[in-house]
């Protein structure tokens, strides 16, 4: 089965990564290494590599691997940057995250998907990463600032709070709409204001 995985995994990579797009090697390298199955629970692993969400519980799903790639790849990370995430879910974006940046800081409101992120991370031998239980609306519960923020979920607007924790410079991105309407923004702040593009529906 581990073989299986390993396959699924390099296929991945080839066909929903670079086939799409994708060209960050640092990117491309983690999402190649990390085993997404270890994220997903036990009935869906089979599915593991298929390019599309999958359930985690609480009515939250595992972002496709397509999407991961693309965000993580905005975000231009680098192992100075300090990210905040926006969502844990099942961590597996927060893992892509931290084999690309310095540290990496997550809110999840749903305290069992923030503990099974933390067990599983934990497993994995991943200690740059501090969790949190709360809204991530609200933004890191001290007055930390950071290089990145990545939003997981689709907000129908850039909650303020997280346009202050972002530093000067920085960049953050995430899914903003209504409904089944979203498109995937960068946002960059320069001097005090936030400069938001659009790179695609998603």
């Amino acid at each position: 089965m581990e073989d299986k995985f390993a396959r699924d995994r390099q296929r991945m990579v080839a066909s929903d990564l670079r086939a799409k797009g994708i060209t960050d090697p640092g990117v491309l390298k983690v999402m190649g290494r990390i085993r997404r199955e270890d994220f997903v629970k036990e009935p869906y692993q089979l599915q593991a590599y298929a390019d599309g969400p999958l359930p985690i519980g609480m009515g939250q799903t595992i972002s496709q691997p397509y999407i991961v790639a693309l965000m993580t790849q905005e975000l231009r990370l680098n192992r100075h940057c300090e990210v905040l995430e926006i969502g844990t879910g099942s961590g597996y974006q927060t893992a892509v995250l931290s084999g690309l940046a310095k540290k990496v800081y997550t809110i999840e409101r749903f305290a069992p998907l923030s503990e099974s992120a933390q067990a599983v991370l934990g497993g994995l031998g991943i200690d740059n990463v501090e969790f949190y239980i709360g809204d991530g609306s609200c933004g890191w519960p001290d007055e930390r600032t950071f290089d990145r923020i990545i939003i997981t979920a689709a907000v129908p607007k850039i909650p303020e709070p997280l346009t202050e924790q972002l530093v000067e410079g920085g960049l953050m991105v995430a899914p903003v709409g209504y409904g089944g309407v979203q498109e995937l923004v960068v946002c960059e702040k320069r001097n005090g204001k936030i400069i938001e593009r659009v790179i695609c529906d998603v």
